[in-house]
């Protein structure tokens, strides 16, 4: 299978668009914005020199790995990418091995500590780390990419790219890439300064478009301001949860997993979507933390972030193109069945109330704010929250769809693909959730300070399957509709 090369990675210079720029403007040594995976492989490991060719031979593919950052002076444009003339590929894929015994829990203590420090801005913004001495001949590759750089669903198209779909391998790319020399600051500035007056010149002409076609407009509109009514009513004060609140700069991490197959016997067997039978996992274990932190939780619920990708059928650019949604967990019901129920239905609410729309719209409204001013004012409101405590969001939630296809490194079989989310200030956990090769895993982050019993929440999530499994069953169907 050969990749295609995205036409708009082409040119020396590309302007971030608001949100990938919004990842860089709240990271501040606390909230680390950059998104992650741990890749588990069939042993034994590749010599590192093997590894580090296959990346050689697949960079052409990816061009934003060999650019770096440039801001414009004063904050008069967004930021740029540029070529890194001082690139050298032996800096982003490294090379170490865990102490014995190598169990699993090695490997999860190392996740967490390299995602407790942010990538180099002077540098491209990623890293690969080749982790050697697992206890089982496994081996791992731990993938870290700045938020800014990708979303969710074009990361797993990295991964795509850079691994193989046959166990032989491929012939590297033909590689003609000389680094462009980088613009001056009078040519950042000039740029920025053109860039405004077009961005100016494309919303008069929008608006201009919608008023001569008003259907467009109202229609348009009204779906905006129902989305925009739903989000401020998820976005009142909730019941105060001690996993929300101020965050430090370390992280813990932890996994479940489970089938593809499971899950879908679950929904055949009482209905909804692969999404509501994982969300209804999910919330038994906070569930479970929650409870083993002694929380009384009768009509509680727990509302998480949801971004949700917007990304059209076959794009495979590498900014983000994301919304979100505010979802509501039930974990006040103790049902396993009943809650599953209750979160199908409340997901069912949230697809007709066009959140995701409203989301969409005020990323939009971004394109056309001075950078200088959003930017300023995205660094008040996260130093703002770390000082005032919100109550609105308790966490985030993330479901990206993976390779459905073994994937392989030097002939070896990726055997699983485990997921990590960044958090920011005011949220204490997050879950991400990724499906590859028939199978699903869920990693979760936890703050280092406030979070030490991440893994009762992990290990909810794996009971919460099991518990709507064992309910799933023909033998318990019928028992439970006699």
């Amino acid at each position: 299978m050969q990749a295609r090369l995205p036409e708009s990675w082409e040119g020396a210079m590309d302007r971030m668009s608001p949100l990938d720029a919004t990842f860089l403007d709240i990271e501040d040594g606390v909230n680390h914005m950059h998104i992650a995976s741990c890749a588990i492989f069939a042993g034994p490991p590749p010599p590192y020199d093997d590894l580090v060719a296959l990346f050689r031979g697949k960079l052409p593919l990816v061009p934003r790995y060999r650019q770096r950052v440039r801001f414009v002076p004063g904050g008069v444009g967004r930021p740029v990418w540029v070529d890194d003339p001082h690139f050298r590929l032996d800096y982003h894929v490294r090379h170490t091995a865990l102490p014995p015994p190598g169990s699993r829990q090695d490997l999860r203590n190392l996740m967490g500590r390299l995602m407790s420090q942010e990538l180099d801005r002077h540098r491209p913004l990623w890293e690969t780390w080749m982790v050697e001495g697992l206890h089982d001949g496994t081996w791992a590759l731990v993938s870290k990419v700045h938020h800014c750089m990708v979303d969710g669903i074009s990361g797993t198209d990295l991964m795509s790219l850079v691994l193989d779909t046959d166990p032989a391998g491929s012939a590297p790319v033909a590689d003609h890439w000389r680094p462009t020399p980088e613009p001056s600051d009078a040519t950042l500035l000039l740029d920025a300064v053109v860039d405004a007056v077009t961005s100016a010149e494309e919303l008069a002409r929008t608006g201009r478009s919608l008023i001569r076609t008003p259907r467009r407009l109202v229609g348009g509109a009204g779906d905006a301001i129902a989305g925009l009514r739903s989000l401020g009513q998820n976005l009142r004060p909730n019941t105060m949860l001690p996993i929300e609140g101020t965050i430090g700069p370390h992280r813990r991490w932890a996994t479940a997993s489970t089938t593809l197959g499971e899950v879908k016997q679950i929904r055949a067997a009482h209905g909804g979507t692969v999404n509501d039978v994982v969300l209804a996992a999910i919330t038994a274990g906070y569930r479970d933390l929650l409870l083993g932190r002694g929380e009384q939780l009768d009509g509680v619920v727990l509302r998480t972030l949801v971004p949700v990708s917007v990304r059209a059928r076959g794009d495979h650019t590498l900014d983000n193109q994301v919304s979100a949604i505010i979802a509501e967990l039930p974990v006040g019901i103790d049902d396993p069945i009943e809650r599953l129920h209750a979160v199908r239905t409340r997901m069912a609410a949230l697809k007709a109330s066009h959140q995701a729309e409203a989301g969409k719209l005020l990323v939009d409204l971004a394109d056309h704010a001075p950078p200088a001013l959003l930017s300023a004012g995205l660094r008040a409101a996260t130093a703002v929250m770390r000082r005032v405590p919100q109550r609105s969001v308790n966490t985030v939630t993330t479901n990206v769809p993976g390779p459905q296809v073994p994937l392989y490194a030097c002939g070896r079989e990726m055997l699983e693909y485990l997921p990590f989310v960044p958090l920011a200030q005011g949220v204490r956990t997050g879950v991400a959730i990724l499906s590859y090769h028939g199978r699903i895993a869920f990693g979760v982050t936890a703050d280092w300070d406030t979070v030490p019993d991440v893994d009762v929440l992990a290990d909810g999530i794996a009971a919460g399957v099991h518990e709507l499994l064992a309910r799933s069953t023909p033998s318990t169907r019928r028992r439970r509709a006699s």
